[in-house]
C-alpha cells in the first residue's frame, strides 16, 4: 500500500528537522575550536567570524560528502582551512590588509589559555615566529598542536602526503623553537 502525499510530505518535514537538530549538535559540538584555527591562521577575529560562517554554510551543503564520520572536525578544518585562502586573497585583492600577511585585529581576540601560561612578551615572539611560518607550516602546526590531530588527518585535511605533514610540522616546530631559543638568549644578554 502507497503511503499518502500528506504521509510522504509529514515524514520529509521530520527528517529535515531531524537533520537541522543533527546539524545544529554538529555546530555547538566543534564551531569553537573552527573559530579558534580561524582566528590563528588570520590573526583577525571578524575575518574569522565571517570565516566560521562560510565554512559551516559549506559543511552543511556538503555533508554528504563526509566519508569518515569519525574525522568531522578534520574535515571541518580542512573547510576552514580553505575558506581562510580565500579570505586572504580576497583582502590583498581589495588592499584591506595591514601588512604582507595581511595580520588584522590582534588586539581584540579573548586570551587563549597559552597567553597565560607563558606571559606576554614570550607569546609575542610566539606570534611573530607563527607570523613568520607560511600558511601550510603555520596551519599543518595549528592543526596538530592546538587541535590534536594526528599526522594522517592533517595530510587528509591538507590533500599532502603522510611523510609531507610529518616534515612540514616538524620543520615549522623547528622554526619556533629557534626563535624561542633566540629571544631567551636575547633576554639572558640583557
Amino acid at each position: 500500500m502507497a503511503e499518502s502525499p500528506a504521509a510522504v510530505l509529514a515524514l520529509r518535514r521530520a527528517e529535515a528537522v531531524a537533520e537541522a537538530d543533527d546539524f545544529r549538535s554538529l555546530f555547538l559540538q566543534h564551531s569553537g575550536a573552527v573559530h579558534r584555527f580561524l582566528k590563528d591562521l588570520l590573526r583577525d577575529v571578524t575575518l574569522a567570524d565571517e570565516g566560521l560562517q562560510e565554512t559551516f554554510v559549506r559543511a552543511h551543503e556538503r555533508l554528504g560528502t563526509l566519508e569518515h564520520r569519525d574525522r568531522v572536525l578534520g574535515w571541518l578544518l580542512g573547510i576552514a582551512r580553505n575558506v581562510s585562502l580565500e579570505l586572504r586573497r580576497a583582502r590583498r585583492r581589495d588592499g584591506s590588509g595591514d601588512g604582507p600577511d595581511g595580520a588584522g585585529d590582534r588586539a581584540s581576540a579573548a586570551p587563549s589559555p597559552e597567553h597565560v601560561l607563558l606571559g606576554r612578551e614570550e607569546m609575542e615572539v610566539v606570534e611573530r615566529a607563527m607570523a613568520s611560518l607560511s600558511e601550510d607550516k603555520r596551519a599543518a602546526l595549528l592543526l596538530r598542536f592546538d587541535h590534536g590531530l594526528p599526522y594522517e588527518e592533517i595530510a587528509s585535511t591538507l590533500g599532502w602526503s603522510l611523510s609531507k605533514a610529518k616534515v612540514e610540522v616538524h620543520r615549522a616546530r623547528l622554526k619556533l623553537r629557534a626563535a624561542l631559543e633566540a629571544a631567551h638568549a636575547e633576554e639572558g644578554a640583557a
